[in-house]
């Protein structure tokens, strides 16, 4: 994409793709990720902070897009520990660190799909990435827990079409990358490392932090999960947070309504970030 520049860098024998765009003297804006999104879900974001005056980094997870493995992923994991200004969340709000459960839901629940070592690969196996990506963003585009009968796998409960702001270039985007890199890594971040017990004495988010959320977010159908956004478990792990709801939101609200979302998120850095 024209005007993002893109480096490896080199970190115990991996090698981290990295999309940056922006002055190299400025405050940076990093941004993260999930599944099944690479540098590239960001790049309307990244070009909007630039253009006002910020450093834009998107890095590839591990198991990502132009990844490069110099050696094996078997016991994958991710943390995030940063010195920051502020945070922004999209989609998913703060959770305590350690293992998550996910109560009440059957059996064909994706997440648990996902988590199951070698399913989702076969699921998966039976499609080109292109598919793959297609199928993955339908469904999470949608309103409804993705939740597969017993005699069905994950990419067996699609419906077409596409949401009308994902095209085709898009989708080619999104797919030549995974040709590259593929799903099995993918998968341990974040669904086959939730079990983990993270060592972390203070998980309270001491600084300002955004949180968008699309009300039409199918997340927001998690048993308890609405009730937990309005909790007081919430605002006391995240004291200084804002919540902005967008009505018409789905999960991918960056990608969706991405004028909205710009404008939001350079409001918070102007209100939170000084730029030299």
């Amino acid at each position: 994409m024209e005007g993002i520049e893109h480096k490896y860098i080199e970190v115990n024998e991996l090698k981290l793709h990295v999309a940056e765009t922006g002055s190299g003297n400025s405050p940076v804006v990093v941004f993260l990720h999930g599944f099944p999104e690479i540098w590239y879900s960001w790049r309307r974001q990244m070009m909007a902070v630039a253009k006002a005056g910020y450093r834009a980094i998107a890095p590839d997870f591990r198991g990502y897009g132009f990844f490069l493995l110099v050696k094996t992923l078997e016991l994958l994991s991710f943390r995030v520990l940063s010195l920051v200004s502020g945070f922004i969340v999209m989609g998913v709000p703060f959770l305590p660190p350690g293992p998550l459960e996910f109560k009440g839901l059957p059996e064909g629940f994706y997440v648990s799909r996902f988590r199951e070592p070698v399913r989702a690969e076969v699921d998966f196996g039976r499609l080109d990435a292109k598919t793959v990506v297609r199928n993955i963003y339908i469904l999470f585009s949608r309103s409804e827990i993705p939740i597969a009968n017993e005699n069905q796998e994950i990419m067996d409960i699609v419906q077409p079409p596409l949401p009308p702001w994902f095209s085709e270039e898009d989708l080619s985007a999104y797919g030549a990358l995974y040709e590259n890199s593929g799903f099995r890594t993918a998968l341990q971040v974040p669904y086959r490392s939730l079990h983990e017990q993270l060592d972390i004495t203070d998980p309270t988010v001491h600084v300002p932090s955004l949180f968008i959320m699309g009300e039409k977010d199918y997340f927001l159908k998690f048993p308890g999960i609405k009730d937990y956004i309005s909790s007081e478990i919430l605002r006391s792990l995240v004291p200084n947070m804002q919540i902005v709801n967008l009505a018409e939101g789905t999960h991918f609200v960056q990608e969706q309504l991405p004028d909205e979302v710009n404008q939001l998120v350079l409001e918070f850095l102007t209100k939170n970030s000084k730029l030299q």
